[in-house]
């Protein structure tokens, strides 16, 4: 009987991209800050993450989502969120996700629900509709027009942004954005990112670039643009990226393509899609809880924009995950990245 951990969860899917949230049975964590308590669940509790969201249980693709307790008095809970290899700062489809679960719990009602991440504390608006709208941290461009050197000779150029996770954003990759192409996709922006790292090119203040962003246009009216999106560990988003969504509407705004307030549609490789807005940060000693705080431990920003994306989750299963203590695989088989 002892030898057996039961773990409570919810999966959802927004836009296609996985979500499993924690509900019951996690680890307690450390900290008054939710970056505090992000670091403790990196160095104490990775067994526990890979048991959750690797094989044999999970896949490369399924975020998760660790409930905590608010640290904000005015927000309905703490999350924390993670994937195959590690921690993430922050997740766009996750934060729709949780809301969708906590809906499905009982826990929320249509409105304004507050969410504390480890880059700070999210907005989200549960509509009646069932559409969930967050608004998210602080994004703006860190460079622009970067050029790097595939192992292949190719030149790409692309913009450097923080929307919640650092990205590089590129348009010149000459590549189809096909989901049929998945796998070749995956590839390039795999080249892509190793060549980022080779010629040491970061975000602010030496800021990994985790995720890797490929647009192109989209054959549907009204859509601004199609993106492949490719994860730190080595999987591509199913939805069109939150993080991505809010790092492309602060490189919009900055180019003067889109005003404040005026809203985009951005659809992924899939084919399901987020609306997206923006509007200017409230000036220093005036913003809200929350607003210009943390950037991937690459010091605040108060600048930059404050994006609001919209999309769509849906619950997909909902039971125990079982840990037996004499299984040699309990804690889930490590995700090799390429070169290694």
């Amino acid at each position: 009987m002892g030898a057996l951990r039961r773990i409570r969860f919810v999966d959802s899917h927004t836009g296609g991209e996985p979500t499993r949230v924690i509900v019951n049975g996690g680890p307690d964590l450390d900290g008054a800050t939710m970056e505090t308590r992000r670091a403790d669940f990196a160095a104490r509790f990775d067994a526990f993450r890979s048991a959750v969201v690797n094989e044999p249980r999970g896949s490369d693709v399924l975020v998760g989502a660790l409930l905590t307790e608010p640290v904000s008095l005015d927000s309905v809970a703490g999350v924390i969120f993670f994937n195959n290899v590690g921690t993430l700062w922050m997740c766009g489809h996750g934060t729709i996700g949780v809301v969708e679960t906590l809906r499905h719990l009982g826990r929320v009602e249509p409105g304004p629900i507050g969410l504390d991440t480890p880059v700070g504390r999210v907005v989200a608006t549960l509509h009646e509709s069932g559409d969930v709208s967050f608004e998210n941290v602080p994004s703006y461009r860190h460079r622009t027009a970067v050029p790097v050197r595939l192992a292949s000779g190719q030149t790409v150029t692309g913009d450097i942004a923080w929307g919640g996770n650092w990205f590089y954003l590129c348009q010149d990759h000459g590549q189809v954005l096909e989901l049929s192409r998945a796998a070749a996709l995956t590839e390039f922006c795999w080249q892509v990112r190793e060549a980022l790292e080779r010629e040491g090119v970061t975000g602010a203040e030496g800021g990994l670039i985790d995720h890797i962003e490929l647009l192109g246009p989209s054959a549907h009216p009204g859509v601004l643009a199609k993106n492949f999106v490719l994860c730190p560990g080595g999987a591509y988003d199913r939805s069109p990226c939150g993080t991505g969504t809010s790092a492309k509407l602060a490189c919009l705004f900055e180019d003067g393509k889109i005003a404040e307030g005026e809203e985009i549609v951005l659809e992924s490789i899939t084919g399901s899609v987020f609306r997206g807005k923006v509007r200017k940060p409230l000036p220093l000693g005036a913003q809200r809880e929350g607003e210009g705080v943390g950037d991937g431990g690459s010091g605040s920003r108060s600048n930059g924009v404050i994006p609001t994306v919209t999309g769509r989750a849906w619950v997909t299963a909902e039971g125990d995950l079982l840990l037996d203590r004499s299984d040699p695989i309990r804690d889930g088989l490590p995700t090799p990245l390429r070169g290694t």
